[in-house]
């Protein structure tokens, strides 16, 4: 009777094993999720509906939020400097981290790779006033050229941090019948190497063009009107006395949009870079 009971009770183990595992997931998904359901739908509220808890989803919606923060132009304006920042310091970061990655990877240059984790964990805010200084005697602050440079003090190490354990983790071998036909070592990491680490750079690029996208810090303290970012026009939507919170959501919701964009395309480039290095190899 026991062992006819026993493949029974297995399979209610596994029933009750997937409910449980398909409840936290549907759990902790809703609790990430209802912040970025609360914003959009705030975003098409006005300020009384807002704070009033008794409307919740069900409202009138109107389009007044994201007409206002369009004909005001600022947020437009500064999408494209956060657009341009982004994109110009994501670009020579990955020019400057991804070959430095592959030296420090290959060559097991450990010192370098401790000073890299140090530039890491370095609070940046601790930065701010020598660069600050800096900057101001040699007339950048306000400039595009100050925010890429402070942008970039993030993202070459975040990037060299990343790259370094997945060049570690490409098989040397490739590297060196490559240098065995003849080409040098730079012609072996630009020819074999970095093609193989198109998947990593991707991710790595990525997550630095999202920390540059959300910025707040150096943006306050560099930027001007002319060339301010999201983040700060974010925080002009508050103020001492009132906050617009329409006005926020709506803002908040339009800049959302880029970076869930750029998620979902470095997503299916991560997905097909994987598939053709899984097919060729």
């Amino acid at each position: 009777m026991s062992a006819t009971l026993s493949p029974a009770r297995a399979r209610r183990g596994r029933r009750l094993g997937s409910w449980l595992r398909g409840t936290a997931i549907t759990v902790v998904t809703l609790v990430f999720a209802l912040p970025v359901v609360w914003m959009f739908a705030a975003a098409f509220k006005t300020n009384v509906q807002v704070t009033d808890p008794s409307v919740g989803l069900w409202f009138t919606p109107t389009l007044d939020n994201f007409r206002a923060v369009v004909e005001a132009g600022q947020i437009v304006r500064s999408m494209g400097n956060s657009l341009l920042v982004g994109a110009v310091s994501t670009v020579l970061s990955a020019v400057v981290a991804v070959p430095a990655a592959w030296a420090v990877g290959r060559f097991s240059m450990h010192r370098t790779g401790s000073v890299i984790l140090v530039a890491r964990i370095v609070p940046a805010i601790s930065l701010l006033v020598p660069w600050y200084y800096l900057f101001a005697r040699m007339g950048l602050v306000g400039s595009y050229t100050v925010l890429v440079l402070s942008h970039m003090f993030v993202s070459v190490p975040l990037i060299m941090w990343i790259m370094i354990s997945f060049f570690a983790g490409l098989p040397v071998e490739l590297e060196e019948a490559a240098r065995t036909d003849g080409l040098s070592a730079f012609g072996a990491f630009w020819r074999i190497s970095l093609p193989l680490a198109a998947p990593g750079t991707a991710t790595a690029s990525l997550l630095a063009f999202v920390f540059s996208w959300n910025n707040f810090m150096f943006a306050l303290v560099f930027s001007d009107d002319r060339t301010q970012t999201v983040p700060v026009t974010l925080f002009n939507f508050i103020s001492y006395a009132s906050t617009d919170w329409g006005g926020l959501m709506a803002a908040a919701a339009l800049i959302t949009v880029p970076v869930v964009l750029a998620a979902l395309l470095g997503q299916k480039y991560l997905v097909a870079g994987l598939t053709s290095g899984a097919s060729k190899g």
